[in-house]
């Protein structure tokens, strides 16, 4: 495999990307990737969900492979630090253009109020039509971890997270959420998040979160 490069359109890392404490640096950027970043992320997701819901017969299994593995390579090709690619630093997408989280849509976001919307998809499937369990802590952790650090805010980490199940959280289903501060002592903020199915309170959580100390990873 050849020597990573950079994306095309993406910056070269600066020297700040060794500063002691990275994440003051950090920001997020509509532009990084380009225009059409968001339609390659929505073609993954595409991937992804087909992927999931196929059972491709026994004859197409390799060559299906060989096409997956050279695509892969060709995007290692392209390879970049993690301040300088388009994933996770695109807020103007769902799921802040990042394949892993879900697509997570803000509507509202204030000093102490976050609102939006999202939908789970086939490749969130658990089973008997409901996402998997594992995926609405991961849901709950980006809602409100973008609260928490929103409002020129410091970095906080997640201390822990707690989500009750109230209901069958339905794939394809349009769901919206909220979520708002509750409590600040000193570098600890306490915040709560509900997740609905039209009036039906499906599952909601609340979690701590801790201001990182300068230089804390």
């Amino acid at each position: 495999m050849s020597e990573p490069v950079q994306a095309a359109d993406v910056p070269a890392p600066d020297p700040d990307d060794s500063m002691p404490d990275p994440w003051k640096v950090r920001h997020f950027d509509p532009d990084v990737g380009g225009p059409d970043f968001g339609r390659l992320l929505a073609a993954f997701r595409d991937l992804q969900d087909s992927f999931v819901a196929a059972a491709p017969p026994l004859a197409q299994m390799v060559p299906m492979a060989a096409r997956i593995e050279a695509l892969a390579a060709e995007f290692a090709e392209w390879e970049g630090t993690e301040f300088h690619v388009p994933a996770g630093m695109r807020n103007d997408l769902p799921g802040r253009g990042s394949a892993m989280m879900l697509p997570i849509v803000f509507d509202e976001v204030t000093d102490e109020r976050v609102s939006g919307h999202v939908t789970f998809r086939r490749f969130h499937l658990g089973g008997n039509g409901a996402a998997h369990g594992g995926t609405l802590p991961l849901m709950f952790d980006d809602v409100i971890g973008r609260l928490v650090n929103t409002a020129g805010r410091a970095v906080a980490r997640t201390a822990y997270l707690t989500v009750n199940y109230r209901r069958i959280t339905r794939i394809g289903a349009n769901l919206r959420f909220d979520a708002t501060m509750d409590r600040v002592e000193g570098r600890k903020r306490w915040a709560s998040g509900r997740l609905w199915h039209g009036d039906d309170l499906v599952a909601d959580a609340d979690g701590l979160f801790i201001e990182l100390r300068p230089g804390q990873p």
